[in-house]
């Protein structure tokens, strides 16, 4: 097994060939790896099957195993992910700033590859094949770490990508995976600053802060997701309901899922019975305030509660006095990922957007858009909930960086 320094250095040299490919042949190894994934969908399958299998026999059951499966049409969205991002235009080389000093000089600011990227993940092997896209379009070697759930299927699915690349005479290394999962190893890639340029975090609040603490390489933290829904005074109440389920049910173990449903006093005695109907239809459990403790089998909430990611069928609820305490609510609790009013007030919905201080902030619609391919970026590498560099669904352009061009003539500085 190779060391860390050895995979640093191997995804080194590889990034210089990437860095310099033309968007045409990137896009023609993307499309290749889709069709490697169409190719091989038993392969993956059948590693697949293995952990899931071995995670239940663990104990680990719910929202993980959702997470951690792959199906036929789960696989063809991660191939199909891959060509979205082959369609998208290049990055590499657009000039953001161009001018010419009184002396002459000509000054470009273009956008360039980062070089290498170590992404260090749980266990959703999508991520595997989203990464890799992404990186790859933006010009940058991936070093990859995921969860020792998904060990079988993320080197079934890498092992695809590099066999794909080294048939069509490229540079294999463009991405590698780390065959020991243990929390050592992890530790060592984030100390690898001499060769990984960029490290970003998917995964729980533990995993992010671990890295956010012990990383010496630069850390894009992506965040976890205490999203809010609240349903203010002037809501359309059928729709706000429409919002809800879909922000909490469709996938509860995502980010961008709705952990915290707020509700505006005066429309509680309505909204309160058919919010919480609608949610234990469909096995939701509810932890709520006095208000909603009125419901038949709503748990009393904690303090707790209030700003815990659940990540599963579960959501906190309360009743705020007015659309001020539900911001100030939000601002206490939220992780500064996605948050949604609910209203046909459009002074409300300025103010919730003027004031909610999050990555992204939505009117009349789910959280659950929340996502680089809704946003119309191809795939996507994570959300950012720090304000450096990106913020919110990172595409293509977002895990790029910049440098200076500059034309003379001769000049010299007086």
């Amino acid at each position: 097994m190779l060391s860390i320094t050895e995979i640093g250095q191997r995804a080194k040299d590889a990034s210089v060939q990437l860095s310099l490919l033309p968007a045409s042949e990137k896009n023609d190894i993307l499309k290749a790896c889709a069709a490697g994934l169409r190719n091989n969908i038993t392969q993956i399958l059948d590693a697949n099957l293995q952990d899931v299998a071995a995670a239940k026999a663990r104990g680990i059951k719910g929202a993980f195993i959702d997470r951690l499966t792959l199906t036929e049409a789960r696989v063809e969205e991660m191939a199909k992910g891959l060509e979205d991002v082959a369609k998208l235009p290049d990055p590499i080389g657009e000039v953001l700033e161009k001018r010419t000093l009184p002396n002459g000089l000509i000054i470009e600011k273009r956008r360039v590859p980062m070089g290498v990227i170590g992404i260090i993940y749980e266990a959703r092997p999508n991520v595997t094949a989203d990464a890799f896209g992404i990186c790859l379009k933006a010009g940058s070697a991936t070093i990859l770490r995921g969860g020792k759930e998904a060990l079988r299927t993320n080197l079934a699915t890498v092992s695809i990508f590099r066999n794909v690349l080294s048939a069509m005479g490229y540079n294999e290394n463009m991405v590698q995976i780390l065959e020991d999962t243990s929390h050592e190893m992890a530790e060592q890639m984030m100390r690898l600053n001499r060769y990984i340029d960029l490290l970003i975090p998917r995964g729980g609040s533990g995993l992010i802060r671990t890295v956010v603490e012990k990383s010496t390489v630069p850390v894009i933290e992506t965040g976890t997701g205490n999203c809010h829904i609240y349903v203010d005074k002037d809501a359309d109440l059928e729709m706000a309901v429409r919002i809800l389920l879909n922000a909490k049910v469709q996938r509860p173990g995502v980010c961008n899922a709705c952990e915290s449903l707020l509700v505006h006093q005066d429309v509680a005695k309505t909204f309160i019975p058919m919010a919480t109907k609608a949610l234990q239809e469909k096995h939701v459990e509810v932890r709520g305030d006095a208000a909603f403790q009125q419901q038949e089998g709503v748990v009393p909430a904690t303090e707790e509660d209030w700003g815990t990611e659940y990540a599963d069928y579960i959501i906190s609820a309360r009743v705020v006095k007015d659309e001020q305490e539900a911001i100030d609510l939000i601002r206490r609790y939220s992780t500064h990922h996605s948050e949604c009013i609910v209203t046909e007030n459009a002074y409300a919905a300025e103010k919730f957007l003027n004031e909610v201080d999050s990555a992204c902030v939505y009117v009349n619609a789910s959280t659950r858009f929340t996502d680089g391919g809704q946003f119309g970026f191809g795939a996507e590498i994570g959300i950012s909930t720090q304000k450096l560099h990106a913020r919110g669904p990172m595409g293509v352009k977002e895990i790029t960086t910049t440098k200076y061009v500059i034309y003379g003539t001769g000049q010299v500085r007086p």
